[in-house]
């Protein structure tokens, strides 16, 4: 691959462990994840704004807010 080896990867992922713990590693990778989604939504939303002109923020904000409101009626009940 890169010039890593098995033990190479064992190791990183073993400091990872002592640095981060247990629990922090899941909020860590939901983050990247989400930050990687939201990077291919951008990269996905330039080519279609190319062709039809429309910026895309409109729709961002308006899921935003259907989030928002979600989870404000959680709360409520």
């Amino acid at each position: 691959m890169f010039g890593i080896g098995t033990q190479e990867i064992i190791l990183i992922v073993l400091v990872v462990l002592i640095f981060f713990g247990g629990k922090k590693i899941p909020e860590l990778m939901k983050g990247l994840g989400k930050g990687v989604r939201s990077f291919k939504e951008g990269m996905n939303g330039s080519d279609n704004d190319s062709n039809t002109g429309n910026s895309g923020t409109d729709t961002s904000i308006s899921n935003n807010a259907r989030k928002d409101e979600t989870k404000a009626d959680d709360t409520r009940q």
